[in-house]
């Protein structure tokens, strides 16, 4: 089992192109299986059954995982079985005949327009690093980067006068995404003025956004940078880097965006990822009906 590991993990990094994130996902989440197995006595994969599996998955919700979190260890051990069954190493795959956990239906958090005017207005531009928050703040919201491809975002990779970046994202897929006046004019600021007297030329390379330092910016450097701003203007949500790319998609469709241009914003492989963001609120939705259905006009007339 300890062989056939260290071999799914060399199939993971050399083959399907998945990012250092996911690979270190799914080597957790792997391992910790391959060593309740190695407790339960059994070292070769053939002698693994479906009931050690479900057993297996039973202790995990006995910890209590969520949902969200036993299906992705279900994901994972489905691949490494996969793996197993087509490498040679085993004959059959005792995941085949398990049920994914049913998922709960999560609508992201979302800022209201007005919270992300508050948060912006609330960053003092008479300081360098206030210039900096602002502009990397009005990339977070304008182009729904992932914090990731924000802090990873080099300079060659913006096409400043155009209002376009080059992004990374996950798998190493490249996409190009817009940017906003707004973000424009913040990030110009910033970059010409402010970044040129923070960089260590040592630590910072290309990187775009840097700390005090001069070094680039953690992505705790990033979520306190959120806190502090979130906490001067008054808003009651938990904001992670994560919120503004949810509102930025969110925003998009609300405001009759094509889901498929959103889709390619983002950077989502599969459209059914961001439909999610293609709930509104039911009261605004009654309310739209009520107004511009001609059956509802007829009655109020």
């Amino acid at each position: 089992m300890k062989n056939t590991f260290r071999d799914f993990l060399n199939h993971l990094r050399a083959e399907r192109n998945l990012s250092p994130n996911t690979i270190a996902a799914y080597k957790l989440d792997v391992r910790r299986y391959v060593d309740y197995c190695l407790e339960c006595r059994i070292a070769y994969p053939d002698l693994i059954s479906m009931q050690l599996v479900l057993k297996y998955l039973e202790e995990l919700s006995d910890i209590p995982l969520s949902a969200a979190s036993l299906s992705r260890n279900l994901s994972a051990i489905r691949m490494f079985h996969r793996f197993m069954v087509n490498e040679g190493y085993s004959k059959t795959d005792p995941t085949d005949q398990i049920d994914s956990p049913r998922l709960p239906k999560r609508l992201p958090k979302v800022l209201e327009i007005h919270e992300i005017v508050s948060i912006f207005h609330e960053i003092d531009l008479e300081k360098d690093l206030g210039v900096r928050d602002r502009a990397m703040l009005e990339i977070l919201y304008g182009s729904g980067l992932r914090i990731s491809e924000l802090l990873e975002l080099r300079k060659p990779a913006i096409l400043l006068e155009d209002g376009w970046i080059r992004v990374m994202g996950k798998g190493f897929k490249e996409r190009i995404v817009p940017f906003g006046n707004e973000a424009k004019r913040h990030l110009k600021n910033y970059l010409k003025n402010i970044r040129p007297f923070l960089k260590n030329d040592i630590k910072a390379g290309n990187i775009v956004f840097l700390n005090r330092s001069g070094a680039p910016l953690s992505r705790m450097g990033v979520w306190k940078i959120i806190q502090k701003y979130v906490k001067l203007a008054n808003v009651d949500k938990q904001v992670s880097p994560h919120v503004f790319r949810h509102s930025f998609a969110t925003h998009l469709i609300e405001g009759g965006a094509d889901l498929r241009a959103v889709q390619e914003m983002l950077g989502h492989s599969d459209i059914a990822t961001t439909q999610i963001y293609t709930h509104l609120d039911r009261d605004y939705l009654r309310e739209m009906h009520q107004t511009f259905h001609p059956r509802e006009k007829i009655r109020h007339e």
